[in-house]
């Protein structure tokens, strides 16, 4: 074969994949997925491929994933806990939105760019390749979107960040704020958001709801709305959220974060409300450590955990994935977007934990991930699709999960964004 013709790619070998009850190998060609299966490299010469010259990177039996999806997160708001006047002594989200309130004037463009940089890189190092990330737009200058539309762009070679145009301040309670959120999509924003819960009264929330799904359609654009983010077992926004988008025909575009109160809400409502859910086929997103934290503050004991019903609505055929939700900001003071601690939260609060769960538990930041943020196609370990994947080091999703385990490579679009290594130089023996 004529030596143009020849055909450049990189053959990664030795690739345990979740499921595989053996190693695999993975060609990648052109930055997509060529080929998957046990020993390529013997048929690659009679395809046109220069094994000779063909780059090959063994990967030592260690598990290749999907790459990680956050898919709650606010990028404007990350390290600005210790900003004077921002600490939430309460330790409430409502105390947090208005320390956000009264601090939030003096962010810039650069200064948000500059914080949600160091975040991104720091998901990146912890296998996330997508982020979804809530943009306040309760300013009548959009600071906070004109950053992230500016780092969307600049850094779409290393991650693929969705960008919520989302009313922290209310949609109806913030004036103007429904305009600001379609100025919002107007300017770029994948994602109309909302915050019914927050609104001054039970009609602007469901008014609120009404816009959210009204604007999705007119603009052709994704929902994800802070949905019942309260104690409040009455607090049943997401129920109208979900008739809408059903009635719509957009529930699979439609997320609800959050939906904390689904953790107080008795169980004959909430297997009334499961039907509607499943009709719809809307996405649920939830941060647990966050809400850990911030709900249950008015309760003395039995004090309640403050997540939404992870197990329940997965086991109901319900989508749910995960976010980091916050990295040291006024609702949260932790975070590092390591969504293996964020799995490894869930998994104990929801009792998820019987062993056929745990070796299928990395989809909360896979699959179910994409599916939130409707990646379709554009995701995932199939021949034709880009080649986005990382190398965690563990040899089995149990390992991974069992010991939150690290990303060794991290590569996108077949190129190789970065690499670690484990190392531990000891004397002894059992320590090596």
């Amino acid at each position: 074969m004529a030596q143009e013709e020849t055909k450049k790619a990189t053959l990664y070998v030795n690739a345990r994949l979740a499921g595989s009850d053996a190693p695999q190998d993975i060609l990648v060609e052109d930055g997509r997925f060529a080929a998957f299966g046990q020993g390529l490299a013997e048929s690659l010469p009679a395809q046109g491929y220069d094994v000779a010259n063909l780059e090959t990177v063994d990967l030592n039996g260690k598990l290749v994933s999907s790459p990680f999806c956050d898919t709650h997160l606010h990028l404007d708001y990350v390290f600005t806990a210790r900003k004077p006047g921002a600490v939430n002594e309460t330790g409430t989200l409502f105390e947090g939105i208005q320390r956000w309130s009264e601090t939030k004037s003096d962010l810039t463009v650069d200064e948000i760019k500059e914080r949600a940089r160091k975040a991104v890189a720091m998901e990146v190092h912890h296998g996330v390749q997508y982020i979804r990330s809530h943009a306040d737009v309760t300013d009548p200058n959009l600071t906070s979107l004109k950053a992230l539309l500016e780092l969307k762009e600049e850094l779409k070679d290393i991650v693929t960040i969705q960008i919520v145009s989302f009313p922290q301040e209310g949609m109806y309670s913030y004036k103007g704020g429904d305009e600001l959120v379609e100025e919002g999509l107007r300017m770029g924003a994948d994602c109309v958001g909302g915050i019914p819960h927050y609104e001054a009264c039970r009609e602007f929330g469901e008014r609120s709801m009404h816009k959210v799904v009204e604007l999705a359609a007119k603009y052709g654009k994704l929902i994800d709305v802070h949905c019942d983010e309260t104690d409040d077992p009455n607090s049943r926004f997401v129920e109208l959220l979900s008739a809408l988008a059903y009635q719509e025909g957009i529930g699979e575009m439609t997320t609800a974060s959050h939906t904390c109160s689904l953790g107080s809400a008795d169980n004959a409502y909430f297997f009334h409300l499961t039907k509607l859910l499943k009709a719809a086929k809307i996405n649920f997103a939830c941060a647990p450590t966050e809400n850990l934290y911030l709900q249950g503050r008015q309760d003395t004991f039995p004090k309640r955990r403050g997540i939404t019903r992870v197990k329940e609505l997965t086991d109901a055929g319900v989508n749910v994935s995960l976010g980091q939700d916050s990295m040291q900001d006024p609702w949260y003071p932790l975070g590092n977007g390591n969504m293996m601690i964020i799995l490894d939260y869930v998994l104990h609060l929801a009792q998820m934990m019987s062993f056929p769960e745990i070796d299928d538990a990395l989809k909360f930041l896979t699959v179910n991930g994409a599916t939130t943020m409707h990646l379709g196609d554009a995701y995932g370990l199939e021949v034709g699709r880009p080649a986005n994947f990382v190398v965690i080091d563990a040899s089995s999703v149990f390992d991974a999960v069992y010991e939150r385990a690290g990303i060794l490579r991290s590569v996108r679009n077949g190129r190789t964004l970065f690499t670690s290594e484990t190392r531990v130089d000891s004397d002894f023996a059992l320590l090596r």
